[in-house]
């Protein structure tokens, strides 16, 4: 198993936890059933991340094209969100959700949580990124002219920092609108396996990879 050194850890990591459908059919199952095989991964990282000092992370919930889904798969991620969700309202986290809750595809059940909410002793900022658009994010920038220095403040993420790792199962090669400011910089790394196979070294494997980066964010 690869361990972590005792070196650089990102402040914040972006978590994109792609193929459950995939790792569902493979198994003869429908896609639907996927989605709850990734909540207790989502909760191991939760505690990997904690116990490293990590200080912020982002999963990406789901997308506000995911919901042309059809239904029952629709049904299953979002149920899958809100389960995740109120498993690490029982941790020492602080919990936000971003989205555009104005939809009716926002579960109701998380609009309690769209402004950041302190759990236990706090410490680990945690964000689900649910019925999220990069549109909707940066929706607010197309009715003003704004300097460069005030962008960050007017996303409708403006409460989510700069991402420093994203790490994606399942193979595939893209961000998907994954916060398209606070990635800006992100390093990006694959892992070919599908989230609900999630295996600890894979993540430990990520890190060491950021360690050995230059991290120069363009200068």
């Amino acid at each position: 198993m690869a361990e972590v050194t005792n070196m650089r850890v990102p402040n914040h990591i972006g978590i994109i936890p792609d193929g459950n459908r995939r790792w569902a059919v493979e198994r003869g199952m429908t896609k639907d059933k996927g989605y709850d095989s990734g909540i207790d991964p989502g909760l191991l990282l939760f505690k990997i991340c904690e116990s490293l000092g990590i200080k912020e992370m982002t999963y990406y919930g789901f997308t506000s094209d995911n919901t042309k889904r059809p239904r029952e798969q629709r049904e299953a991620f979002t149920n899958a969100c809100i389960q995740a969700v109120n498993l690490l309202s029982k941790e020492n986290a602080e919990l936000l959700v971003v989205g555009n809750k104005d939809s009716e595809m926002f579960p109701a059940e998380l609009k309690e949580f769209t402004q950041r909410r302190k759990f236990g002793e706090g410490g680990l900022k945690v964000n689900f990124l649910v019925n999220y658009s990069w549109e909707w994010d940066l929706n607010n920038l197309k009715q003003a002219g704004l300097s460069k220095g005030k962008i960050s403040g007017m996303i409708n993420s403006k409460d989510i920092s700069r991402v420093d790792l994203i790490v994606r199962w399942g193979g595939r090669r893209r961000l998907s609108g994954f916060l398209p400011v606070q990635s800006i910089y992100s390093d990006f790394y694959i892992i070919d396996d599908y989230w609900p196979d999630f295996k600890v070294e894979q993540f430990h494997e990520a890190l060491n990879w950021f360690n050995a980066q230059d991290i120069t964010l363009g200068g």
